[in-house]
């Protein structure tokens, strides 16, 4: 379903995100980490722009997401935030900064709304961070949620297998998704679950559920953007959709610079003073 000029061009916040799955309008959702980035995919029309800790693999070369710091989150949503005007602007609370102490949890969703200025704040986990997404919610400060696949807990699970496959921890999901919509969070992200369950947990909530590898039947769909843009060759999971090689392309334009430079092609009489 398709909107109006005029409402595309409108700001995009949590009330927002709250119409468009009332009137079944699909959420689109990608990550951003740098300016130049954030402002091209936010002209490009996206709903909401994740500033995640997969910076800790795309950006820095980390094999999982656990080294982010705060420090290194709220310099990335800062950058990103300077670049848009459109998009909701949602940063990852990087692993260790709200997990087992909610006084810190509320301190560090401060520190990031105050220093990058990001709109919102994105949790991993259900019952077991309750607490610590009270005390944020308590402080005006708007929550997304993760449930499914939560990276930040791959020693907890040892692989990055689609979860709830059977039906206890399912229901431990569903229950899970419907608390966190209860104590107020505004939206939710389930990674990697049967597109089925995924189905049935955005049909039972009212707030928007958008996935990453949980089928077709939630409200909207968020890729890391380093994936969907092809930059990315060594990571091929069933759920990505590649709209571009940027790969092939950046390394031929690499190439064919070295070559100029090097046959002394460049720059030529019409590229210097």
């Amino acid at each position: 379903m398709s909107t109006n000029t005029t409402d595309n061009q409108r700001k995009v916040t949590t009330l927002r995100l709250a119409e468009m799955k009332a009137r079944n309008e699909k959420i689109a959702m990608l990550t951003a980490y740098d300016y130049s980035m954030a402002k091209l995919i936010d002209e490009a029309g996206m709903d909401v722009i994740l500033v995640g800790d997969s910076a800790s693999n795309v950006m820095a070369g980390n094999t999982t997401t656990l080294p982010m710091t705060l420090d290194q989150m709220i310099y990335h949503a800062k950058s990103v935030v300077k670049g848009v005007k459109r998009a909701l602007v949602v940063a990852d609370m990087p692993f260790g900064t709200y997990q087992g102490n909610s006084i810190e949890a509320l301190s560090s969703a401060i520190r990031i709304m105050k220093e990058s200025h990001a709109e919102a704040v994105k949790m991993e986990g259900g019952a077991e961070i309750r607490e610590s997404i009270e005390r944020i919610l308590c402080a005006g400060i708007p929550v997304m949620g993760h449930l499914g696949l939560t990276p930040q807990s791959i020693n907890k699970f040892g692989t990055y297998a689609v979860r709830a496959k059977e039906e206890t921890e399912a229901q431990r999901l569903i229950e899970d998704a419907k608390m966190l919509e209860e104590i107020g969070c505004f939206a939710l992200v389930l990674e990697k679950v049967p597109a089925e369950l995924a189905r049935r947990v955005a049909e039972s909530l009212t707030i928007p559920v958008i996935g990453i590898g949980a089928g077709s039947g939630v409200d909207g769909q968020v890729l890391v953007m380093h994936d969907m843009l092809g930059l990315n060759k060594g990571f091929s999971p069933k759920f990505l959709r590649r709209y571009a090689d940027l790969a092939t392309i950046i390394d031929s334009a690499l190439k064919n610079y070295i070559q100029d430079v090097k046959d002394v092609d460049f720059p030529n009489e019409n590229e210097q003073y």
